[in-house]
């Protein structure tokens, strides 16, 4: 699944996210859902989160 829906994603859920400083490298990092931070229920960029190591960035895969 891809992280554009804000109601495909869940605290706890296991994602790939990828940081603003990331975006041109396109490397995804992998975590766990502690906060969303998007408040509309789609974005076409992903939906941004906080994980539970504090990073923050969009969803481009969920897990799990």
């Amino acid at each position: 699944m891809n992280g554009r829906s804000r109601a495909d994603i869940k605290p706890g859920a296991h994602v790939l996210v990828v940081r603003k400083e990331d975006q041109r490298s396109g490397k995804l990092t992998e975590g766990t859902v502690k906060d969303i931070l998007t408040k509309s229920a789609v974005h076409t960029h992903g939906i941004k989160v906080r994980l539970a190591n504090g990073v923050v960035g969009r969803v481009k895969e969920i897990v799990g």
